[in-house]
């Protein structure tokens, strides 16, 4: 059978084996830089502070990510909302406070402004090591951490990327699920551990 012109298809040959990485395991020591996404290579999921919140995590679960960039004209990042921001108190609290349904809110009414957002500057994470990272994220309590650096073509701030504690756990091979934060840097702190 053919596919096209220059493609044919064949039967998987005997004894074929699987082609392995040539990657190492992503390690403690390893540089943190293997362990951020870069938006210079993966696409962002955004959303608009004006969606309601079913359509941030409608996006969310059809993405497969827990976090999404909201952000205003001109791609303007004006906050973040997290998984844990749609599925916490926060939403329940407003509903309380305002007399409305759940389904009323937007992503304005709990995501995190940009004026709370922690970040990493590009040039320091590529001195960091995986480690680094972690022992950050855990110190601020924090799932995720973006990474800023400077637009070489506008010279004005860009996010360049984001780490994740559920992505390095995926990588280190640890199943980190649910929102609880102690046990997924247990998890993945046991990981690490020689």
């Amino acid at each position: 059978m053919t596919l096209a012109a220059r493609v044919r298809t064949h039967k998987l040959s005997p004894n074929a084996t699987l082609c392995a990485s040539g990657f190492n395991q992503l390690g403690a020591d390893s540089p943190a830089i293997e362990a951020m996404t870069d938006f210079a290579r993966v696409p962002v999921v955004t959303i608009t502070a004006d969606a309601a919140m079913s359509e941030a995590q409608a996006r969310m679960i059809s993405r497969g990510v827990r976090l999404l960039l909201v952000t205003g004209s001109d791609d303007v990042v004006v906050g973040l909302i997290t998984a844990r921001d749609l599925h916490g108190e926060r939403p329940m609290q407003i509903v309380q406070a305002r007399g409305c349904s759940r389904d009323d809110l937007l992503v304005k009414d709990v995501m995190t402004p940009i004026g709370s957002i922690d970040t990493l500057y590009l040039g320091e994470v590529l001195n960091a090591r995986v480690v680094d990272i972690l022992n950050g994220l855990k110190a601020l309590g924090r799932q995720h951490i973006l990474v800023e650096d400077v637009d070489p073509i506008t010279g004005e701030p860009r996010v360049r990327g984001i780490f994740s504690a559920t992505q390095i756990g995926r990588a280190l091979g640890v199943p980190v699920l649910g929102f609880e934060l102690a046990s997924t840097f247990a998890e993945i702190e046991a990981a690490l551990a020689p």
